[in-house]
């Protein structure tokens, strides 16, 4: 069986600590059927939901991401973009804590109906989120945190 690998990630606790570094965890994911995608590099699945409090036990559809490419007013895309990692699918059924941390960030620009809600997972990566996370660290936070002042969380369909 193929070993996990991992990857510094920044979580942002939803209780209100400082925002701190983890290792976001990839498992392997099966290799199609296609003999001519064994070219392609391997991808994997990222497991956020490791430091998602309250989060269902359903895997990969118990969270959602959103890419953060470039920042507002940027003519150019990252060289290495985020991906952004948060819980959709509670255990209980109930709404996720908003995340203080981030509504702390947002001052008077904190709208509840886009908070971010539960903890907050941000990767890094070069080209393809699924086959190209690389380690991120605090040093990026401050990228990261222009971002969150003016973007919520995505909606949920």
């Amino acid at each position: 069986m193929d070993q996990m690998i991992h990857y510094n990630a920044i979580m942002l606790p939803s209780d209100g600590r400082p925002p701190c570094i983890v290792e976001l965890m990839l498992s392997p994911m099966a290799h199609p059927s296609n003999p001519a995608s064994y070219s392609n590099p391997p991808a994997y699945m990222p497991h956020p939901e490791v430091f998602m409090d309250y989060v269902a036990e359903i895997g990969s559809r118990a969270w959602k991401y959103q890419l953060v490419e470039a920042l507002d007013g940027m003519n150019k895309k990252f060289a290495n973009p985020y991906i952004v990692f948060y819980p959709v699918v509670s255990r209980d059924g109930m709404v996720f804590p908003v995340n203080k941390c981030i509504k702390e960030m947002q001052g008077t620009a904190y709208r509840e109906d886009v908070a971010w809600r539960g903890n907050i997972i941000i990767a890094k990566y070069r080209d393809n989120p699924f086959t190209s996370m690389m380690n991120a660290s605090m040093a990026d936070f401050p990228i990261l945190k222009n971002y969150l002042l003016t973007h919520g969380c995505p909606r949920q369909a």
